[in-house]
């Protein structure tokens, strides 16, 4: 069927030399031997995919995605299990997002089993760039993009899939131990809407955010908290979602976040974090929390109002920014309305529910703790 990719076609011609691998990695900057890269044709439909040296495309200057936009990615991670094995973290779901995505902006559909066969024999073959210190990973960016070689605003009916490797290390100069990330609240600047295309992971929604992020540098604050009307509804924290802890009279413990209604991506970390922590009260207690504290999760409107409010009483215990690249990050300050709201993260890093997420979601990725079957090994 030429309207799917077939990986039993896959064609790989490997590097003959093979690059050093450098001792200290930035995210996204170096990149592995190889890419993997698959074309869509309007009448032969999915070419044979390749998995070839990394290096530079060929595309017509007058190619969608430099006018128009339709350009997808996605961001997943490989990690070296206990048995050297690498291993990918509920990497159908980044499939699934990215063919939601990929629908949106009108892009030919594919096979999202056939692409995560083929990312896995990418991830085999250049295992030796996996870092095995602690912290680091080898990032994978599946990206898919229209390449019609005509202007005119139209859907692109020709496509290029394509997917690069970066070893990387913390996203953040932070880990669990160092201070907290800062946020200015920003609801000018409006970083996805009602019936926009927030809740995909397009590349036109990044760009718009550059400049308000460097405002906000100006001003001291590392990255932005994405404010929505005038209730001052909170979206997302930088390109994380963002998660409160609020301590409750009982003793117990709240954690919300806001809700997916379109606006803001529905994070394949968010969703494991919300099922960790429902775990918690049943079957699987996170590390660090008496059994005996309950959790309570809500999926609900977060308003920065209602924010200063849990930290005017004292209630809000911890703020973090939950992602692909940064896992669990602590937020530690955040600029409101002219004032800080300074957190106990600001100088402790990550507080004891975000502590406990970031210890069991590594120990899930790195398959020392077996959860639900959320950790692939990369066999094919």
């Amino acid at each position: 069927d030429p309207e799917c990719i077939q990986a039993s076609k896959l064609v790989i011609n490997l590097a003959t030399t093979l690059k050093d691998i450098p001792e200290d990695v930035h995210f996204g900057q170096v990149k592995s031997d190889h890419m993997l890269v698959v074309s869509y044709d309007p009448v032969i439909g999915w070419s044979a995919p390749e998995i070839k040296p990394y290096g530079p495309l060929s595309l017509d200057p007058a190619a969608s995605c430099f006018h128009y936009c339709p350009n997808v990615f996605e961001g997943m991670k490989a990690y070296l299990g206990p048995d050297g094995k690498p291993r990918l973290f509920r990497p159908k779901k980044n499939m699934e997002r990215l063919l939601r995505s990929a629908e949106r902006v009108a892009l030919p559909p594919f096979d999202p089993d056939a692409l995560l066969v083929l990312i896995k024999r990418l991830v085999m073959i250049d295992a030796r760039w996996i870092p095995s210190k602690p912290d680091h990973s080898l990032y994978i960016r599946p990206t898919f993009i229209g390449t019609r070689p005509a202007l005119g605003v139209a859907a692109s009916d020709s496509a290029l899939l394509y997917v690069i490797l970066t070893p990387t290390g913390p996203y953040f100069s932070t880990t669990g131990k160092a201070k907290g990330v800062s946020l200015l609240s920003v609801g000018k600047t409006v970083r996805s809407w009602p019936g926009g295309t927030g809740g995909h992971k397009l590349g036109l929604n990044y760009a718009p955010g550059f400049l308000p992020q460097r405002l906000a540098a100006e001003q001291g604050y590392e990255q932005i908290l994405w404010l929505l009307g005038e209730e001052q509804r909170i979206t997302e924290a930088g390109s994380m979602n963002f998660f409160i802890v609020v301590q409750r009279k009982d003793g117990d413990l709240d954690v919300i976040t806001p809700p997916l209604d379109g606006t803001i991506l529905p994070g394949i970390t968010r969703h494991s974090c919300l099922e960790l922590l429902e775990a918690h009260n049943s079957r699987a207690v996170l590390p660090g929390i008496p059994a005996s504290t309950k959790i309570y999760t809500y999926e609900r409107t977060l308003t920065m109002p209602h924010v200063a409010l849990y930290f005017g009483d004292g209630t809000l215990l911890e703020a973090f920014g939950v992602g692909t690249a940064v896992a669990v990050a602590p937020i530690g300050r955040i600029g409101y309305e002219g004032r800080d709201l300074v957190l106990p993260s600001e100088n402790v890093g990550l507080g004891d529910v975000g502590r406990a997420l970031l210890e069991r979601l590594i120990d899930i990725q790195t398959g020392r703790v077996e959860f639900e079957n959320w950790s692939e090994i990369c066999e094919v």
